[in-house]
């Protein structure tokens, strides 16, 4: 059994877990500070993936930074290389199909952060740097690490968006959901059950360990 579609799907999550951990909380911060009308407008925008059918992002994606198109042609003149059908143009789709959950995940928690906690660090002459990585996050801490998961969970199990950008080849792009695909056109079913119950358990690790830290952090409150 090759493991490589393993490797590849839990180094392609694991990047993008990090890129849309920062992006979705610098985003969220900005956003939940913003005018009603304003917010709105960029709520609609900045979700949009989460209700577009992948493959339609992926074609968007494609559009974007195919080797004939604006970014991906300027890129493949410049610096010489192709944005997309490489192992990395998955994480493009991932970052994509992913961003809306962390972003309104951790936007709830900063709407409900008691603001008067942060006028009192002012009050004590504290920096809005240190008010918010010192105050803001640590209260805010269950939203993000509920943003942080489901966003790996479904980077993790992405497959439309990553089948336009990086389609499936055996050892250099494909994951665990294109392989399960492959493995099901042609007829090895027994072959596809077996990465489709190492998803599940990979999952289900990614829950124990979200539900342990939970009641961990129950028992430590007053």
């Amino acid at each position: 059994m090759d493991w490589y579609p393993l490797y590849n799907s839990l180094r392609i999550a694991a990047i993008s877990t990090v890129a849309v951990f920062f992006l979705g909380i610098l985003a969220a911060h900005s956003i939940a500070r913003l005018p009603r009308a304003v917010k709105g407008l960029l709520d609609v925008v900045l979700t949009l993936p989460m209700v577009l059918p992948p493959t339609v992002a992926g074609y968007l994606l494609l559009l974007l930074l195919g080797p004939k198109r604006p970014v991906g042609a300027w890129v493949l003149k410049t610096f010489g290389f192709r944005m997309v059908m490489t192992w990395w143009s998955a994480i493009f789709a991932t970052v994509v199909v992913s961003f809306p959950l962390m972003y309104r995940t951790a936007r709830g928690a900063f709407e409900s952060f008691d603001q008067t906690l942060a006028q009192a660090g002012r009050t004590l002459g504290l920096s809005d740097t240190y008010i918010f990585w010192r105050i803001q996050m640590p209260v805010c801490r269950q939203g993000i690490l509920a943003g942080t998961v489901l966003a790996f969970a479904r980077a993790l199990g992405e497959y439309g968006a990553t089948s336009m950008i990086a389609g499936y080849t055996p050892g250099r792009t494909a994951t665990i959901s294109t392989t399960v695909y492959q493995l099901w056109r042609t007829g090895e079913d027994a072959l596809a059950l077996r990465w489709v119950l190492v998803n599940l358990a990979i999952s289900a690790v990614v829950l124990l360990a979200v539900n342990l830290l939970e009641r961990k952090e129950g028992q430590s409150c007053p």
